[in-house]
């Protein structure tokens, strides 16, 4: 039995599913972990990317299971497959997602506490957020006071590597970097999380995750470029290729994946803007971390 084999659980039967185009790199794409200088791109100030280097992509048709049709114990959690749908009505209905200091300010602490809620952490920081809107990034609309709106993430990836997710939480014990969306409310000079925070945190007895809170902003449901996940235990390193990403101060990583058979594809069909998406991102308790992406 091969490492896919172990890792994947039964899945549920008789759940509706659809066929969607996935956008993956190439098969036959050299597989990575850590940084090679083989794919990146260079991203500016206002969040937007140059050319991609290396970046050989194709499209597949694959079969998406209805996750809001899986009920107790088949439920997708965030803490078995990676990602966890919440009832998460808005604190703030009036809030204005294109206002950079309203998210900020307003928002920010209502995803740490859904955050926080949802997984039990004693201590939960918010640090970043992005803008997408297919519409609006093509009309060029720039946020107040923030970056510019970006279009859908389209090609297969997880935020963060083997390098990057310890490396940003090292980060966030210094002053912020020119892209970093929590400098408008630091002090010059201030970071947002104390080195002993961090320290523990990377000891031998600390954990610490990084996970996104993705949200509809429109009011009506989500009737097109619908969030796609990938059921994190149908997922091999061999899968992986790096994705560097530079900024002007620093190198940031992201992961990109090759096809495989045995991943499992899930969504949450017309998501509302009362609901949130917790889609983890790294767990320095999860297997590849261990590991060190040994297995």
């Amino acid at each position: 039995m091969n490492d896919r084999q172990q890792m994947t659980t039964a899945e549920p039967v008789d759940v509706p599913t659809t066929s969607g185009q996935i956008s993956y790199m190439t098969e036959v794409s050299e597989s990575s972990l850590f940084r090679n200088g083989k794919v990146f791109t260079r991203r500016d100030l206002d969040g937007s990317d140059d050319s991609y280097v290396g970046v050989d992509a194709e499209e597949l048709t694959v079969s998406i299971g209805d996750a809001r049709c899986l009920t107790g114990e088949e439920r997708r959690t965030i803490g078995t497959h990676g990602f966890e749908l919440l009832d998460q009505p808005l604190a703030d209905p009036a809030i204005d997602f294109y206002d950079h200091q309203a998210v900020v300010q307003r928002h920010y602490p209502e995803c740490a506490e859904a955050v926080r809620a949802a997984t039990g952490a004693s201590h939960v920081f918010a640090f970043d957020h992005n803008i997408r809107s297919a519409a609006e990034n093509k009309a060029a609309r720039r946020i107040k006071g923030g970056q510019q709106v970006q279009g859908p993430a389209h090609l297969v990836h997880g935020d963060y590597t083997l390098t990057s997710g310890p490396q940003r939480l090292r980060d966030l014990a210094k002053p912020p970097g020119l892209n970093d969306t929590v400098r408008s409310v630091l002090a010059q000079g201030e970071a947002l999380l104390d080195q002993a925070v961090v320290d523990r945190a990377l000891g031998a007895d600390g954990r610490f995750a990084i996970i996104n809170l993705w949200r509809n902003i429109d009011s009506e449901p989500v009737q097109s470029e619908a969030m796609t996940l990938c059921d994190g235990q149908t997922v091999i390193p061999e899968d992986l290729v790096v994705f560097e990403i530079h900024y002007q101060e620093r190198i940031g990583e992201n992961y990109f994946a090759k096809p495989a058979p045995g991943h499992g594809w899930w969504w949450y069909p017309h998501m509302t803007r009362d609901e949130g998406l917790l889609i983890k991102q790294w767990d320095s308790a999860g297997a590849m971390a261990r590991s060190d992406g040994a297995r």
